[in-house]
């Protein structure tokens, strides 16, 4: 999307960067000339984001660390400094999600999803923050959330609170940030299916992805590359004026209104059906 040299000299450090959006992500900051750090708990994760980044002549590593957990995050922010430089790029892109209605959710349920996505967005935001901010960096931050941020997520009540808390903590880190010259935005990515999505998850899209696309205004699903892109181009300096934004990149599904409203199906219809156990 952009010049090939105009993240160099740039070290990004991208959470969950060894699947999905995650990946993709992190191949396209490589391909602007970031060096990258593959941050996740899988070191099968990480293996094949690195193996992804080296594969288009990129330069990184990965650290295992569990965002959840305050001191691992630090000692991840500072592995990738001493092997690639300070980092001043972050991708918070770690979290969890499955469908669960929230009648019969669990408390670790709620607690595991949360962690990981509010504890681990402020944790390595803060790491971020204090690197950059040490060598004398302006630095970005690029949190990854979801529509349901904005209408809710019946279903996945869980995860849409945590995403909703994270628009809420990127407005008042770009505020507070702003004079230290880190900037912080996020994404909130349409349907972008990919191979690593969890069973649970692709069994809720029971009807394929050609109806899919078809229920999209855009007429079609997103491509990875282009949640890539759109980080890249936030992190970048054709992006500098811009911090507490949230880019909603998914062809304007969310905004879709019909005047005739297809009839309701309970939530717990809908799960039940999706995730009944095939014969």
């Amino acid at each position: 999307m952009l010049a090939a040299d105009a993240l160099a000299g740039r070290v990004a450090i991208v959470t969950g960067g060894g699947t999905g959006l995650g990946r993709a992500i992190a191949v396209e900051l490589a391909r602007a000339g970031a060096s990258i750090g593959i941050v996740s708990r899988d070191p099968e994760h990480r293996r094949r984001g690195v193996e992804a980044v080296q594969e288009i002549g990129g330069r990184a590593m990965d650290v295992g660390c569990d965002v959840r957990e305050a001191d691992q995050v630090e000692h991840a922010f500072a592995s990738v400094a001493e092997v690639l430089g300070a980092p001043s790029i972050l991708i918070n892109n770690a979290a969890a999600n499955f469908p669960v209605l929230a009648s019969a959710m669990s408390p670790n349920a709620w607690r595991a999803v949360n962690r990981i996505v509010v504890d681990g967005t402020f944790f390595c935001s803060q790491q971020l923050h204090r690197h950059a901010v040490d060598t004398g960096l302006d630095g970005s931050i690029v949190n990854i959330v979801a529509t349901q941020s904005f209408t809710g997520g019946p279903g996945m009540a869980h995860a849409a609170a945590a995403k909703a808390a994270v628009v809420n903590l990127t407005k008042s880190l770009a505020v507070e940030w702003a004079p230290d010259g880190i900037r912080v935005n996020a994404i909130a990515p349409g349907l972008f299916p990919h191979e690593e999505m969890r069973e649970d998850l692709k069994a809720l899209r029971t009807e394929g992805a050609d109806v899919d696309a078809r229920r999209s205004p855009a007429g079609r699903l997103g491509q990875r590359r282009e949640i890539g892109w759109a980080a890249t181009w936030l992190s970048s300096p054709f992006a500098s004026f811009i911090t507490g934004h949230t880019l909603v990149v998914d062809g304007a599904n969310w905004l879709r209104r019909d005047f005739v409203m297809p009839e309701f199906t309970p939530i717990a219809e809908q799960l039940s059906a999706a995730l009944r156990p095939t014969p």
